[in-house]
């Protein structure tokens, strides 16, 4: 009988600690999540070396509750996998750190997985996994990407965002409505209120041909929108406000989705990243895929954010081709997708 391959999983990028194990016959056994939301709030925003002393404060302890949640010990994995870029360096620091570690500790490969690699193969935790090729289309608050996947590895960049990503831009665009930490969702969640119609904003770049995103200028656009509401505008009128901008990020992102499955031929979509949990996003790029008589695919909505989850899984098929970690312990805060090797 083969024995089953087991991988714990560190996601540490940004501000949540993430731990997994997954298992290639079992699935996701465990998984433990601890968002700082509640420590970055005062701040409006993350704080970097914040971020890095609380990873170092839980990531020691989240492992060894997910291990016990899963029933495991040392000696049933096989591996470990940790985020190692791209994201804030001395976040990526703590997890590589612990994780290289551990792995020479208990005499185990270790995997250092693409952030955004993770990302992208987090529906295929999903029972209705994609089939390669797909498009997919990348949203979180660092990135926006539109990338042609035909197997893992096998990536080509197809458009990307030249300033804002889509999630910050939800982020700054909320913190200038005066919305609390995290902002993204509090927006979404008050978009809900507004009314169509009454502003409208622009597309950004679907205008002109090619894939690459820019929300910068619709930002602009927004501010400009809020500061003639006035010093203390109505509930309503804040409300419109958000939802025009959020139906102009959707719009957009629809748009440059549909340009991209025409350009490549392809009828499969894969949405992941925090974004991916909007759900005007989600009815939008659903309605898209059903008039063009293909698929769209997502992962479930505690596996859109940052989570190990999908470190363990992208790390275990990085492992399955040999692709292991060096002892020394590195991390790049900035780390191209398509630079990835392929996995045959």
């Amino acid at each position: 009988m083969i024995k089953p391959m087991r991988v714990l999983g560190i996601e540490t990028s940004c501000d949540e600690t993430g731990i997994a194990i997954y298992d290639d016959k079992l699935g996701i056994m465990a998984h433990q999540l601890y968002s700082q939301v509640a420590l970055h709030a005062d701040y409006g925003g993350v704080v970097p070396e914040l971020a890095s002393r609380d990873h170092i404060r839980k990531t020691i302890p989240l492992i060894a509750a997910t291990l016990a949640e899963a029933g495991c010990t040392k000696d049933d994995i096989d591996g470990v996998a940790f985020t190692a870029g791209p994201g804030l360096m001395g976040a990526l620091l703590v997890g590589a750190t612990i994780g290289r570690s551990l792995a020479f500790a208990w005499d185990k490969p270790a995997v250092a997985v693409h952030h955004m690699e993770g990302h992208l193969l987090a529906p295929m935790l999903e029972e209705s996994a994609p089939e390669f090729p797909f498009v997919a289309l990348l949203v979180s608050g660092g990135h926006t990407l539109l990338v042609r996947v035909d197997g893992i590895g096998r990536y080509e960049i197809l458009g990307e965002s030249v300033d804002d990503a889509a999630g910050e831009a939800f982020d700054k665009t909320a913190k200038l409505m005066g919305l609390d930490y995290p902002g993204g969702p509090r927006l979404a969640k008050l978009a809900e209120q507004g009314q169509g119609g009454v502003y409208q904003f622009p597309r950004p770049m679907t205008d002109k041909p090619g894939l690459d995103f820019s929300f910068s200028g619709l930002k602009t656009a927004t501010a400009m929108a809020i500061n003639e509401a006035g010093a203390q505008p109505s509930e309503q009128t804040r409300a419109n406000i958000a939802h025009a901008f959020q139906q102009a990020v959707v719009d957009t992102l629809a748009i440059k989705c549909k340009r991209a499955l025409v350009q490549t031929g392809l009828n499969r979509l894969v949405v992941a990243g925090g974004v991916s949990a909007n759900t005007s996003l989600r009815a939008q790029l659903s309605e898209l895929m059903q008039g063009l008589g293909g698929e769209v695919f997502y992962p479930r909505n505690e596996y859109c954010t940052d989570n190990g989850a999908m470190i363990a899984f992208a790390g275990l098929q990085r492992l399955r081709a040999n692709d292991i970690e060096p002892l020394a312990v590195r991390a790049r805060p900035r780390w191209p997708l398509d630079e990835l090797t392929a996995v045959d």
